[in-house]
């Protein structure tokens, strides 16, 4: 198992590499930069990396890529925007390492962690409203919406109401302090093997960084700048973010009569954009597990991109 301060583990390694299928003269993105594990093995396969993070800690990983290779640079802005740096069809490959790294969970001041305290904040990127704001200012409502749609939460409302009573007393601002509240609102753990607070946090993360739309908007932004031929490899960690791109795959495969809100409706009839790779999403093997635990809840979808869509006006 990997020790908290050890170095991320990029799950899915070698299958990301496989999917990806680049080589010399190939030009990757790697959407979810994080400390580099995807750019360093596609930068072996010959080919140039542009890498995306809206993270700010992630410079110094990329300080010491660009010293040791010209044919890395990073971007720092979201994924989904990848279209305000590239032309359509340009590019060879996108990659994308969805959710928050192990990196962001052992850094206690990040406030991604319910078990180590820190200050309740979530934020990926430097801007916008953080956990703790989330938590202290939405009404009952709306909190319970954000834990039971983002964080699959099903005692949702009961969680909100612990929160808002405690919160009438003094404002959130740790994280262990939250878990703790929501570790009471449950009955405690009582041998659960997963913690209480598990999916609120996801919950809360999810709805602090945009996470559902940005990840639309960016397999959206990656069929834009694709070239046919070009690849796709996504890892998704839960269901949200897997039905997503599982949704996405299949109607520009041509299998869902289905859309995206980021990109006009497809005409019936047109020609398919995408090809799968494999017709089910790709799992972790047991010799990857025994080294790596986080990977157990992963899952890559890839595919290739064939012909351009034809939009309808609609």
């Amino acid at each position: 198992m990997r020790e908290p301060g050890a170095p991320h583990v990029s799950v899915l390694l070698d299958e990301v590499v496989g999917a990806l299928a680049s080589g010399p003269g190939d030009l990757v993105i790697d959407g979810t930069f994080g400390a580099g594990g995807y750019t360093r093995a596609i930068l072996a396969t010959g080919a140039s990396v542009t890498a995306f993070d809206r993270d700010p800690s992630v410079q110094r990983f990329a300080v010491e890529f660009s010293a040791a290779d010209g044919r890395f640079r990073l971007i720092q802005d979201r994924f989904s925007q990848i279209t305000e740096y590239f032309e359509d069809a340009s590019v060879d490959g996108v990659t994308l390492d969805l959710g928050v790294s192990s990196m962001q969970l052992d850094e206690a001041e990040r406030g991604f962690s319910f078990m180590r305290d820190g200050p309740l904040d979530m934020r990926m990127g430097a801007d916008g409203p953080s956990a703790a704001d989330l938590v202290n200012e939405l009404d009952h409502t709306e909190l319970a919406r954000i834990l039971y749609v983002y964080g699959e939460e099903h005692a949702s409302r009961r969680i909100a109401s612990f929160i808002i009573k405690r919160r009438e007393e003094r404002p959130f601002t740790r994280t262990l302090d939250l878990a703790h509240v929501i570790e009471r609102a449950l009955g405690g753990r009582k041998g659960a093997k997963v913690h209480p607070a598990t999916r609120s946090f996801q919950g809360l993360r999810i709805a602090v960084n945009a996470e559902l739309d940005e990840l639309e908007a960016g397999l959206a932004a990656a069929e834009r700048v694709l070239k046919p031929g070009g690849r796709l490899a996504v890892v998704t960690f839960h269901s949200l973010e897997d039905r997503i791109v599982k949704n996405f795959l299949a109607e520009r495969a041509g299998r869902t009569p289905g859309g995206s809100r980021h990109l006009p409706p497809v005409e019936a009839g047109a020609p398919s954009s995408f090809q799968l790779i494999s017709s089910k999403a790709i799992a972790p093997g047991e010799a990857e597990l025994a080294v790596n635990p986080r990977a157990r809840s992963s899952k890559l979808r890839a595919a290739v991109r064939t012909t351009a869509p034809v939009w309808s006006a609609a």
